[in-house]
C-alpha cells in the first residue's frame, strides 16, 4: 500500500480523475500564451463547425501533465490544453474541453459526438483509416516502478504490469507477454485501466509492479510521487501525437497544422511546452496524416 492515505490521495488528485466525469472546461490558463486569430485559417473551417465559435473537444483527462484535472476535480488542464486553446484561438474558435474515455473519443469524432480529439494520441496507419491526425508533438513509451524494484524492460515475464487501455502500450505489453509464452516462460499479467492515474496509482500501492506509458507521462508520474516510482529503461519507440478530426472536412484539417505551424514561428509553441516541462518532444513541422 502507499505510505499513507494522503500520499495516496495527493497522487490520485495529482495524476488527474475519472475517465468518466463528463465536465466540460475551456481550461485557459492565464499564464499561457493567447492567439490572435489569423483570418486566412478562420477561412478554412467549415461553416458547421464555426457556427456557434467554439470547437467541442474529447480529451481523457487522466494523463497528466498533457492532460487532467485540476485540484477542483473540474478544470481541464495540461500542454495538450494549452497548445489546443491558442491552435483554436488561431482558427478564431474557442475550445470547449470535455472529458471522455480515452477509447471512446475516436468512434466520437467519426460520430459527430466530438469536432476535436485532443488527447496524446501516437499518429498510427490504423487510426488513420477512420480520421484525419494532424501531428504536432513526439513521444515515446517510457516504464516506471517502484523505486529499487528489479524490472527488465526486455524479460517482464511473470511480472504484473499497469497499462491504459486502449492506448499503444496495451499492444506493446501484449506483444512482449506472447514473446515470453513462446519462450517458455510465464505470461506478463496484465492489468489494464480505464486512467492511467489508475494504472499510476496500482504501481505506488504495490498492486501491480510497473507501468508503461507515453515518455512525457511516466516523467510526470515520477515526479508527482515524490520518489516512489523510478525510471526504467530507455525511451522507445519514439513517434508523433496528432489531434484528431473527422475525415472530408476541406481544409479544415491543414488548417489545424497551419494554425499549429504559426504557433511554433511565434514561439508560443515553445513557451507552452516549456511550462510544462516537455520541450524535448517539440517538432518544427506539423502535417496532416504524416
Amino acid at each position: 500500500m502507499f505510505a499513507t492515505v494522503a500520499v495516496l490521495t495527493a497522487v490520485a488528485a495529482g495524476l488527474a480523475g475519472c475517465g468518466d466525469d463528463p465536465s466540460t472546461s475551456t481550461a485557459e490558463s492565464s499564464s499561457a500564451p493567447s492567439a490572435s486569430a489569423d483570418t486566412d485559417l478562420a477561412s478554412k473551417v467549415p461553416d458547421a463547425l464555426k457556427t456557434d465559435g467554439k470547437l467541442l473537444v474529447g480529451v481523457d483527462s487522466s494523463y497528466a501533465p498533457n492532460e487532467f484535472l485540476a485540484e477542483d476535480g473540474k478544470t481541464i488542464q495540461g500542454f495538450d490544453i494549452d497548445l489546443f486553446t491558442a491552435v483554436a484561438q488561431k482558427l478564431g474558435l474557442k475550445a470547449e474541453f470535455q472529458t471522455a474515455d480515452f477509447d471512446a473519443i475516436i468512434p466520437g469524432i467519426s460520430s459527430g459526438k466530438y469536432e476535436v480529439g485532443v488527447s496524446s494520441f501516437t499518429i498510427n496507419d490504423e487510426r488513420k483509416k477512420t480520421v484525419d491526425m494532424i501531428s504536432y508533438f513526439n513521444a515515446g513509451t517510457q516504464w516506471a516502478a517502484k523505486k529499487g524494484a528489479s524490472i527488465d524492460i526486455e524479460n517482464a515475464c511473470g511480472k504484473k504490469i499497469a497499462v491504459q487501455q486502449g492506448t499503444v502500450q496495451v499492444e506493446d505489453i501484449t506483444a512482449r507477454s506472447k514473446k515470453c509464452t513462446t519462450a517458455g516462460k510465464p505470461a506478463i499479467k496484465i492489468d489494464q485501466y480505464d486512467g492511467q492515474d489508475q494504472a499510476t496509482a496500482a504501481v505506488v500501492s504495490g498492486k501491480d509492479e510497473a507501468t508503461l506509458a507515453d515518455s512525457p507521462i511516466a516523467a510526470y508520474a515520477v515526479e508527482k510521487t515524490n520518489g516512489q516510482l523510478e525510471l526504467v529503461g530507455d525511451i522507445y519507440d519514439a513517434a508523433p501525437y496528432g489531434y484528431v478530426v473527422k475525415k472530408a472536412q476541406g481544409d479544415f484539417s491543414q488548417a489545424v497544422a497551419d494554425a499549429t505551424k504559426a504557433l511554433i514561428a511565434d514561439g508560443s509553441y515553445k513557451t507552452i511546452l516549456e511550462k510544462w516541462g516537455v520541450e524535448a518532444g517539440a517538432i518544427t513541422d506539423p502535417a496532416v496524416n504524416p
